[in-house]
């Protein structure tokens, strides 16, 4: 059972999404494109699937483009509000801000943006859906004048991932299966669908493009502004984006049919919150202040499970890190003291591997650069943990009931993966690969159906995503 699981994280679609693209705001990462000549600058459609990361930014823009900082058209969020923002001449704003606001780091959702300015109903010229719903609830409402022309498919730049004008306000999520109509208003049936369980998945868009419309998978990794690249457009136009600051690590399986667990910001301590950094799609976390460590703060992961046996990996980048799991009802957005606690972790400076009980026995330190496995065995009961392979204390996660090496932890509350750092002298940095990682690995192992991982999972554990929690948690 999932303790957080995302909106639209279906188990089981018809129709399946493989890719994803990871948008780490630090980086400055964007897509852009100049179409050879307009398409139809009145009537189009967008539709695509965010997962976010950052939520503390006043705003950041999904698309964009315009003509200078007066002239400019933009679908972003606003203050975690989603906002359709058209701007003409300094003062005359045409726009859709949603009343409502968008804050699950663990969800994916589906957003589809259909104009249609030709439309003698004013309402009608700009519809706003998100999970197959339309958002008729705004802050602010105001639509354009008939017939007005957008610079959206514009024979200008066009960017996906940041303000058109310059390298701020940068996206910082994934985004899947984007596709832009050029001259359709449709409806957010023509790309998903409500399953028996009245949750909305994909369906595959089966219409016409128009001449400037394309349709980005993200199978590919190339860097080239052609079918090879990351920004290829499948849609047959061969509308294909330049890619900028975005690499083959950047590609992930996390998606809208199978949601792989990441860290939550929501979940971490106050000096964390303050003064750490969640980057590349919160798969990486700069613990913050030294004082944070020596405050006892801490970060959960997104997902967590109550059965089953579970596998992920964290890389240490600098100075130290401690992983593991504890109860899903310890609150660690404020001063967590382990004592007492159900948790099992493994600290990178003394090696100690501890329990509720203390320490169970002292394994290697670890530095720099090494991965540490991170196995759970939730159906009886203990935590396993690997330094670059080697399991310590001899264990071994395959068995059973006899918990070789393992550290015992009781079991009944859900359980989640848990990030901290004991230093109080330096922050940590480390990444953390629930099997969607956000380095290169140098082999390539999978759970026997999905993750990508440094080291091969123990037989019968399994990757924390949506589709492994489903069957076997």
């Amino acid at each position: 059972m999932v303790s957080i699981l995302g909106a639209n994280s279906a188990s089981s679609v018809s129709y399946e999404i493989s890719n994803s693209l990871r948008f780490n705001q630090g980086d400055s990462p964007v897509l852009s494109k100049t179409p050879s000549s307009s398409g139809n600058q009145k009537t189009m459609t967008f539709s695509f699937w965010i997962k976010r990361s950052h939520l503390s930014d006043e705003f950041y823009f999904f698309y964009s483009a315009g003509q200078d900082a007066n002239n400019r058209d933009g679908i972003r969020f606003y203050n975690n509000s989603l906002d359709l923002i058209i701007q003409r001449n300094d003062y005359d704003y045409y726009r859709l801000l949603t009343t409502a606001k968008f804050r699950d780091v663990s969800a994916w959702y589906h957003i589809v943006i259909a104009i249609d300015t030709t439309d003698s109903t004013s309402s009608n010229r700009f519809k706003m859906y998100v999970n197959g719903s339309q958002i008729t609830d705004f802050q602010t409402e105001t639509y354009p004048t008939q017939n007005l022309d957008l610079y959206f498919n514009e024979n200008s730049a066009q960017y996906i991932g940041r303000f058109f004008s310059s390298d701020s306000n940068h996206y910082d999520g994934y985004i899947a299966e984007w596709n832009f109509i050029d001259g359709s208003q449709k409806a957010p049936t023509d790309f998903g669908k409500f399953n028996d369980n009245n949750v909305w998945i994909p369906k595959k868009y089966s219409g016409s493009y128009g001449t400037n419309g394309f349709f980005l998978e993200f199978k590919q990794t190339g860097t080239s502004q052609n079918a090879s690249g990351i920004g290829a457009d499948t849609s047959g136009n061969d509308n294909h984006f330049a890619v900028t600051n975005l690499a083959a690590t950047d590609v992930t399986t996390d998606t809208c049919t199978n949601n792989f667990c990441t860290l939550n910001p929501l979940s971490a301590g106050s000096d964390i919150r303050a003064n750490g950094s969640f980057l590349e799609g919160n798969t990486e976390l700069i613990n913050g202040g030294t004082s944070g460590q020596s405050s006892n703060q801490r970060c959960q992961g997104t997902m967590g499970f109550t059965n089953g046996k579970w596998y992920w990996e964290a890389k240490l980048v600098s100075n130290t890190m401690t992983v593991g799991i504890i109860d899903s009802d310890v609150q660690t957005s404020g001063s967590v003291n382990f004592s007492g606690l159900n948790t099992a972790r493994y600290d990178s400076e003394t090696g100690n591997v501890t329990n509720s009980g203390g320490t169970v026995y002292t394994g290697s330190t670890y530095d720099n650069g090494d991965i540490i496995g991170i196995a759970v065995d939730a159906d009886n009961g203990y935590v396993y943990f690997a330094k670059n392979g080697t399991y310590q204390n001899s264990g071994d996660p395959t068995s059973g009931s006899s918990g070789t090496g393992g550290a015992s932890i009781t079991l009944g509350n859900f359980i989640l993966p848990l990030i901290s750092d004991n230093s109080s002298g330096s922050a940590g940095r480390h990444q953390h690969n629930f099997g969607n990682p956000p380095y290169a690995v140098s082999s390539s192992n999978t759970d026997g159906k999905y993750g990508n991982f440094e080291y091969a999972p123990p037989s019968g554990y399994y990757a924390l995503c949506t589709k492994n929690l489903a069957e076997f948690g």
